[in-house]
């Protein structure tokens, strides 16, 4: 087979089955669905589980958007977060910003804003400027000789 010779897909030409039209059509009597019991009588809705509480009423409910909803609340922040070893990169004494770090790679989004975090060491002094740092990042920086300079929207 290849592109120049198609042929019509074999699955797709057989008609539907047509259940219940008697016995010597094959899907006659019982249609396919057995002797006897629930489901052979009528069908049953998605969710039934026999009589036990179904899953969709046993859950917790979470009714609209809040702040409480299970850390999806209107006012979480969704940082692009940056280990402090991540800045190694740039040169002693240069300006980190968001815009250097989109440029330089090692952030994709900038999302709610960029976090510093506290992993790893910086070896030299630089000037970080960003939407939030975590304390030990913070001490870190400044450990260095560097500066840190929050920033907002």
């Amino acid at each position: 087979m290849d592109l120049s010779d198609p042929k019509p897909n074999k699955a797709r030409q057989t008609g539907r089955k047509r259940k219940g039209r008697g016995v010597g059509a094959g899907q006659g009597k019982t249609g396919g669905r057995g002797q006897n019991g629930q489901k052979q009588r009528f069908s049953i809705k998605r969710g039934f589980e026999g009589g036990q509480t179904p899953l969709y009423r046993r859950i917790p409910k979470l009714r609209g958007q809040t702040n409480k909803a299970q850390n999806i609340g209107i006012f979480r922040k969704e940082y692009a977060v940056l280990n402090v070893s991540q800045l190694n990169r740039f040169a002693e004494g240069s300006e980190v910003t968001p815009q250097v770090l989109l440029e330089s790679g090692l952030v994709a989004k900038l999302r709610d804003g960029i976090k510093i975090l506290s992993d790893g060491e910086l070896e030299h002094k630089l000037t970080v400027k960003a939407h939030a740092f975590s304390k030990s990042a913070r001490e870190k920086i400044e450990a260095a000789g560097g500066t840190v300079e929050v920033i907002g929207w």
